[in-house]
């Protein structure tokens, strides 16, 4: 969350003449709903399941890059499914500059953000980073979401 995987993955699509889906707002295409309103109505669980369902769904798309959220690899056999779809790309961004980042973000569209304060943002960053290094550790590339060089990610990637 908060690292550039949009932004990131929309630069590389077109670098590699690929499509490019945000999963997060695929989700809302299908549903009419925002996350933050599905996030609000059904809970994480409930969320996590509809994820997944999609997450599928794209995973059988051909020449595409897909940003998925930050919890996406962490729940169910997800990490399994991208991995056996295509390559995974973890961004990486040290804790500061991530709560940096998330404290400077358009925070109304991350329910898990949404209320927290920064002394709060900062404990629930090195919470989440904590759950999640494991499963963001398996990826096939490990990249500084600071200095990411797209024609050589490209070149890892092709």
């Amino acid at each position: 969350m908060g690292c550039g995987k949009s932004t990131i993955g929309k630069k590389l699509a077109k670098k590699i003449g690929y499509s490019f889906i945000d999963l997060d707002r695929y989700i809302e295409s299908k549903l009419y709903k925002t996350i933050l309103e599905i996030f609000n109505e059904k809970g994480e669980a409930e969320f996590r399941l509809i994820e997944t369902k999609y997450l599928k769904e794209v995973s059988l798309f051909e020449d595409i890059v897909i940003s998925t959220g930050g919890g996406t690899p962490c729940f169910f056999e997800n990490l399994d499914l991208m991995k056996s779809s295509g390559k995974v790309i973890y961004l990486h961004l040290e804790h500061q500059a991530l709560v940096n980042r998330l404290l400077n973000s358009k925070r109304y569209d991350r329910p898990l953000l949404e209320k927290l304060n920064r002394d709060d943002l900062d404990i629930f960053v090195s919470n989440k980073m904590s759950e999640r290094e494991a499963f963001y550790e398996q990826a096939h590339i490990k990249i500084s979401a600071l200095s990411i060089d797209i024609d050589e990610l490209a070149t890892k990637i092709l």
